[in-house]
């Protein structure tokens, strides 16, 4: 059998299986942060100290985008008047497909938004917030991007 050779975040920890990288410095500072993520970060979990303003650019657009995927848990709430927002590169070229749940909700509490470059955690999101975001195609001029998020209060996308 084959084995395939991986780089960037995912390693190898015994041969077999893989273990993600969680970076708790980029977006965990407790300041206000603006960051353009890379491909070669694809695979990372970011842990998100919201005590003040986060923008998280995603990279630019590239066929190579594609499959790549980030994951986002909120570790200190999102403080009042604050918010984290992920962008998305291009001008009006490239959407967020999300799937928007209300933590401690009911199934009729989720959302479907499937227009829109910004996702945004709005103030007041509680610990264990979370965000998956993954490129679905990039023609380099295009992108679409899943995102599913799972918060209180619920984020949206504009």
């Amino acid at each position: 059998m084959a084995r395939s050779t991986f780089s960037g975040p995912v390693a190898s920890t015994n041969g077999f299986a893989l273990k993600r990288v969680v970076d708790n410095a980029t977006l965990n500072t407790g300041a206000a942060v603006t960051t353009t993520l890379t491909r070669d970060q694809s695979g990372t979990i970011f842990n998100i100290d919201g005590t003040d303003d986060i923008v998280v650019n995603l990279p630019a657009l590239n066929t190579e985008n594609v499959g790549v995927v980030y994951e986002f848990f909120v570790t200190t709430a999102v403080a009042a008047g604050k918010t984290v927002t992920f962008v998305l590169p291009g001008a009006g070229v490239s959407n967020f497909f999300g799937a928007l749940s209300l933590m401690g909700g009911t199934a009729a509490n989720a959302a479907s938004d499937v227009a829109g470059d910004t996702l945004t955690l709005p103030a007041t999101t509680a610990v264990n917030g979370r965000v998956l975001i993954t490129c679905v195609s990039d023609d380099g001029t295009n992108s679409t991007w899943k995102a599913e998020t799972l918060s209180t209060p619920i984020a949206t996308i504009a």
